[in-house]
């Protein structure tokens, strides 16, 4: 027998490793899961699993049909999480959902799930845990549904019991809108199934009505078929057919065209023709036709469906940025519970390399945070007792103790994602001229068909009904009123797939068409630089390298790895003295050495210390700044000795991208708080034009050019969000950058959570191509309608022909605006 330990920590690749195949699937092993001289190879640890399960059992019959050998390899190890949170009463009630018996559902996100062995063994859980009643896994959502009793297994066993089998759980709750969505959806499958059923019997009854036609028939038997087709015929349209007849009536009520409209009026006018025909005893009685006709139509409004919440599906924004459970410390003792179970005025701990997970003030510990997500400071902060903090940080150095103020809904992070879920519910304004076009072609094809009826009385009464049915069902303006929404949804979803938010289907259209004075306004830190400050200069005793080296290589702080880096690349060693270091809360380092004091910091803290800046030091700082670099002084005693110039590097891909921005007809402009000369190098190295390139600016100042502009012309400002805020909310659009997200959310229109420029680039190709996507939908709709309506009204087309027509055009909308390239290739 063959093991894993045979081969510890291997990770060559054989040529022949790369075409492994999984000993228990078959399918091909990814190149990082393969084991070199394994006998046994397998896809995931599902497939692991499972091959030991059935080799323990003796059920090595089941590869009969493949080749195998006799090893197997170990399972894959969980990760050790106890998930004790999955047992707190308030993580039960947010999380699960009640099931009949007094069980429990739940829904989890898996890890792992790869491939049919995940399912397998996942579904068997039931017969490996007494008291799970049930496990589905969804395999393209890696989300398995477990129904368990939770008077016999606690949902923490049934997770960790998954975590041992390679698959650690998240919990995926299922929100009030996702339960309306499964109710719907429920509501509608049982409708198409009863319209199937009666459409089924309908025709079996006019099969027979035609069959006597030929044959003969008693008169007695015909008018039983012909009653039995009127009260099926009824039933569908008062059960699965009421759901056209009720949007008719609210349109009526709020006197405003729907597109179930002309349906309903095509359905009523059918019955009531067929029911006053089997009542005389002759005609055509159309309850055949009628039936299939909902049945189709029901098909054809669930595919619609289908399509229309997978593009809701990719616009879903998962927050996961907090963690799920929390320790609160109780007296002595520390207990794990679910963040939702927090109340203001607990005191929780929060340990090196763990994200915040409320509101609250520290009461206990000094440490760093990195605060980048929500104010956009790329620089950790020192923090002790006393200091604020927010849910989403990540305390870095050492353990915290914080009393909640804020949890859940009522964090910062809360109210920004609530922000953002009020703002995707804004209306394009294409959206709402395409939503008129509709009500207008409403009302035109309850005239036309009017029209048709009247003019088919007149060349052949029996087809009249017909005819006027056609019309209203084919001209139905689905695909008109799809046309815009389903594109600006591809395109914002697919954004938000890249890190991109987009708050609303507007922003895109403004986006699309600068016009010439769009202007295109960008800070510089974090924008077109990349922020990261780096060792540019050295004035001063180049001896006291060496011991600034020892001094900063105690320090985690960004600038301090920057100045040990520079060092280390010179070739300067490290002294041998011992200096005793202590970072300072407000920036900065203190070092002390047999009474020998030494302060690294900014101008301010040299004032703090109150050493003194001659002439000499004067000019040192100076330089830098005529450089545009940021000095950092070195003072021993209380004369500064040495000052370091940091500045950042301009992005590698902003020269491509302002390229690219200005091909497209962006003027472009640079809006910094900077020293005016640093700007004007930047703007000298983009070939930007130095009258648009502004330094010193404050964050008023950057409003007030943005509004000045505005009257010019669309203005796109793009910044980190920090200092950019008002700026970003007056704008036309505002894109905030990676790094600013507090601010960027709360002001800005769109987000970018990557950094660079390039993001921006592909925003504007997006916008493009989608506003290009609903002027194409558009075209096709109404081509189609005025075509179908053409032939409608000709007499060539029947209700039958047009119940399928109908829903292949808003399909065919729907396959349109899931195929564009919304982010394809750099092109116009």
């Amino acid at each position: 027998m063959t093991n894993l330990a045979a081969h510890p920590g291997s990770i060559l690749r054989s040529p022949s490793a790369a075409k492994a195949l999984c000993t228990h699937c078959r399918l091909p092993v990814p190149a990082g899961l393969i084991e070199p001289g394994a006998a046994q190879q397998f896809c995931c640890s599902g497939c692991r699993t499972a091959h030991q399960i059935i080799h323990e059992c003796g059920l090595d019959a089941f590869y009969k049909l493949r080749e195998s050998g006799d090893a197997f390899n170990e399972p894959t190890r969980g990760t050790d999480a106890a998930y004790g949170e999955y047992d707190d009463p308030q993580f039960i009630a947010l999380y699960a959902a009640p099931a009949p018996a007094g069980c429990r559902s739940i829904d989890l996100r898996l890890e792992g799930v790869h491939c049919a062995a995940c399912v397998w063994l996942i579904e068997k859980l039931p017969r490996v845990l007494p008291g799970v009643i049930e496990a589905r896994l969804t395999m393209h959502k890696a989300t398995v549904r477990i129904v368990w009793d939770p008077s016999r297994l606690a949902l923490s066993r049934i997770a960790r019991v998954l975590d041992n089998l390679g698959y650690p759980s998240h919990p995926s709750r299922r929100t009030p809108a996702q339960q309306i969505n499964t109710l719907e959806d429920r509501r509608l499958l049982w409708r198409i199934a009863v319209a199937g059923a009666i459409a089924g019997n309908v025709m079996l009854m006019a099969v027979a009505l035609y069959a006597g036609m030929f044959s003969g028939m008693d008169a007695w038997e015909r008018t039983l078929f012909r009653y039995g087709n009127m009260l099926l015929g009824v039933l569908a349209l008062a059960w699965p057919g009421r759901v056209f007849l009720r949007g008719a009536v609210a349109a009526v009520r709020t006197r405003t065209p729907h597109m179930d409209l002309p349906i309903a009026l095509g359905l009523i006018a059918g019955g009531v023709a067929g029911a006053v025909n089997t009542i005389r005893g002759s005609g055509e009685i159309y309850f055949d036709s009628l039936t299939v006709l909902i049945f189709l139509l029901l098909v054809g409004r669930w595919l619609q469906h289908r399509q229309q919440r997978r593009a809701a599906d990719a616009l879903e924004l998962l927050f996961s940025l907090t963690p799920r459970s929390a320790r609160r410390i109780v007296g002595d003792a520390i207990e794990s519970i679910a963040v939702e179970s927090l109340n203001v005025g607990d005191l929780i701990e929060v340990r090196a390399g763990e994200n915040l997970p409320a509101d609250g003030r520290i009461v206990e510990g000094h440490s760093e945070l990195d605060r980048s997500l929500l104010t956009g400071e790329s620089a950790p902060c020192a923090v002790g007792p006393g200091d604020a903090v927010l849910a989403a940080m990540v305390n870095i150095a050492a353990p915290l103790r914080v009393r909640v103020e804020a949890s859940g809904a009522d964090t910062r992070l809360g109210q920004l994602v609530r922000l953002v879920e009020e703002c995707t519910s804004r209306r394009a304004p294409i959206v709402q001229f395409a939503d008129r076009i509709a009500g207008v072609f409403v009302i035109v094809v309850i005239a036309l068909a009017i029209g048709t009826w009247g003019v088919w009385q007149w060349i052949d009464p029996a087809m009249a009904i017909d005819h006027a049915v056609a019309l209203l069902i084919v001209a139905c303006p689905c695909a008109l009123g799809l046309a815009t929404p389903m594109a600006l949804a591809v395109g914002i979803g697919r954004a938000a797939k890249r890190h991109i938010l987009i708050k609303g289907g507007d922003t895109l259209e403004r986006l699309a068409a600068p016009g010439p004075a769009g202007l295109l306004l960008l800070d510089k830190t974090g924008t077109l630089t990349t922020g990261i400050a780096a060792m540019r200069l050295w004035h001063g005793d180049p001896s006291l390298k060496s011991a600034v080296l020892a001094i900063e290589s105690q320090s985690t702080h960004p600038r301090a790895r920057a100045i040990v880096a520079a060092l280390q690349a010179e070739g300067v060693t490290t002294s041998d003295e011992t200096w005793q270091v202590r970072q300072l809360t407000d920036g900065g380092i203190r070092a002390d050495l047999q009474g020998r004091r030494m302060v690294i910091g900014s101008i301010d803290l040299m004032h703090r210390f109150a050493i003194t800046i001659d002439e000499v030091r004067g000019a040192w700082i100076n330089d830098c700044l005529d450089r545009g670099l940021s000095p950092v002084c070195v003072a021993i005693g209380d004369r500064i000795e040495a000052v370091i110039g940091f500045g950042d590097e301009l992005r590698e891909d902003a020269r491509a991208a302002i390229r690219a921005l200005r091909r497209m007809g962006w003027r472009i402009g640079i809006a910094s708080g900077d020293h005016a000369r640093v700007v004007q190098r930047i703007a000298h190295e983009l070939e930007i034009d130095p009258a648009m390139a502004i330094g010193r600016m404050s964050p008023e100042d950057k409003l007030t050019m943005v509004e000045r502009e505005r009257e010019r012309g669309p203005v796109v400002m793009i910044g980190d969000g920090v200092n950019d805020a008002a700026a970003l909310a007056a704008a036309t659009v505002g894109i905030a950058v990676h790094g600013g997200a507090e601010a960027s959310m709360a002001a800005a229109d769109v987000y970018l959570g990557e950094p660079g420029l390039a993001g921006i680039v592909r925003i504007m190709h997006a916008a493009r191509r989608t506003v290009r996507a609903i002027h194409r939908n558009l075209y096709v709709s109404l081509g189609y309608n005025a075509a179908a309506v053409g032939l409608a009204m000709l007499g060539l087309l029947n209700p039958l022909i047009a119940a399928v027509l109908m829903p292949l055009s808003s399909l065919s909308v729907l396959g349109l605006s899931m195929g564009v390239r919304t982010f394809g290739e750099d092109g116009p």
